[in-house]
Formats: structure tokens, sequence, C-alpha cells
């Protein structure tokens, strides 16, 4: 094997790598016991179903061509009154997603490592469905339905629209991170946003399932 073969494998193999920790984190995030009051959440259930699917008389638009590379600055969802700032996370020791913390509740987390909003690929955003006392940023996202909008506000001064296609309800028993996480068209943009969802388990003090948020690039401006 030729040092060139050698340093393509190994560049491979550590992409592979930082992809399984993204989506062994994510999943980890979901599980992760959040100490909340019980019947806080709005409860959501499902198993990998959409809980927002395209009704008949709702067409969708087409994609755009995705934008350059920008920095998300902040997450709009008019329908929910959402407007809430983004900040860059990382990975924890554990490898999970490194979520905003509770005393920031209405903060979105963006994984800085991954797909930028608006470029192409799966951009991922993380918030909190509630804390102890309070709902959190994404306490309502389980409502959205396909056809409606969600804003990423870029540095560059552009802002990046998205259209909802749909809503997951995924339990941890079935959890298949790459269907859940990964893009689902080649060089399209797209924007997952996570939440905990599903039942809240008293036992263990945490929920059972994440909801994820679908969306695709339909719009640009300034």
């Amino acid at each position: 094997m030729s040092d060139h073969e050698r340093t393509t494998g190994t560049g491979r193999l550590l992409m592979g790598v930082a992809w399984a920790l993204l989506l062994l984190g994510l999943w980890l995030w979901g599980r992760e016991v959040t100490d909340v009051r019980p019947g806080m959440s709005a409860p959501t259930t499902g198993d990998m179903a959409a809980v927002g699917r395209p009704a008949d008389d709702v067409e969708l638009p087409s994609p755009v061509r995705p934008l350059g590379n920008a920095l998300p600055q902040r997450l709009d969802i008019p329908g929910l009154g959402v407007q809430a700032r983004v900040v860059a996370r990382g990975l924890d020791r554990q490898g999970a997603v490194d979520a905003p913390p509770l005393g920031q509740a209405g903060v979105v987390g963006w994984y800085a490592a991954g797909v930028r909003p608006g470029a192409a690929g799966a951009a991922l955003m993380v918030g909190h469905v509630d804390t102890e006392t309070r709902p959190a940023v994404f306490y309502r996202i389980s409502t959205m339905k396909p056809g409606e909008t969600v804003r990423v506000i870029r540095d560059d001064g552009r802002v990046a629209e998205f259209t909802v296609d749909d809503v997951q309800v995924v339990n941890r028993d079935r959890f298949d991170a790459r269907q859940a996480y990964g893009p689902r068209e080649p060089g399209r943009a797209e924007l997952r946003l996570i939440t905990c969802g599903g039942t809240f388990d008293r036992a263990s003090r945490s929920y059972q399932a994440n909801v994820i948020v679908s969306a695709y690039l339909t719009g640009t401006g300034l």
C-alpha cells in the first residue's frame, strides 16, 4: 500500500469515526436524564412515524440551490413565535452533542463540526424541550406541520428559509441514527431540529424518544 493510499484510507476512517461519534452522540443526548416535573412537557408518541405528514392538499415547494458556508446566528420559527440565538456546540466527554446548559433553555445549539445551515447536507440543531420549571425553546416543535417555515439568519447577511417536510417521533428501541439524521437527497440543503419527546418515564426521569423536525432549503433572502 502506498503512502497516498494509507493517507486516504486514514482520512476516510477518521471521517467515518467522526460521523459515528456524531450519530452516537445525538442518540445519547436524546437518552440523557432531564430533571423535569412529570407532566411538564407536551407528550408526543410514535415509532419513527411522521407526526406531521404532508396532507393531500399541501403542495411543498421545490428546493433551491444551497448557499455557501456561513455561520448561523439566529433561528426563527414564525408559526411558534420562536426567535432563538444559535450557539456552536461540540461533543462532550461521552461523545454526545453538548446541548446548551439548562440555564440557557432559550438557546439553540448547532453542531459546529457538521454542516452549516443553508449549505449542502443536513445541518443539525438541538434544543431543550423544557426545564425543571418551564417550557424551553423546542417545547412545541412536535406540533409543527409540513409546509411550515423555519428561518436561519446567517453571519453573511443571508437568510436561509427552510420548509418542513415531516416531523417524526423516534422511539429509542427502534432508533436508526443514520436514517434519522442523515441527508435525504444528495446535494440538497437540509435542516434537522432535534429535542426530547415521547412519554416521560418517572422511574428513569427521562424521555423515551426524540422529536425530529426535517426541513429543506426553499428560499434565500437578505
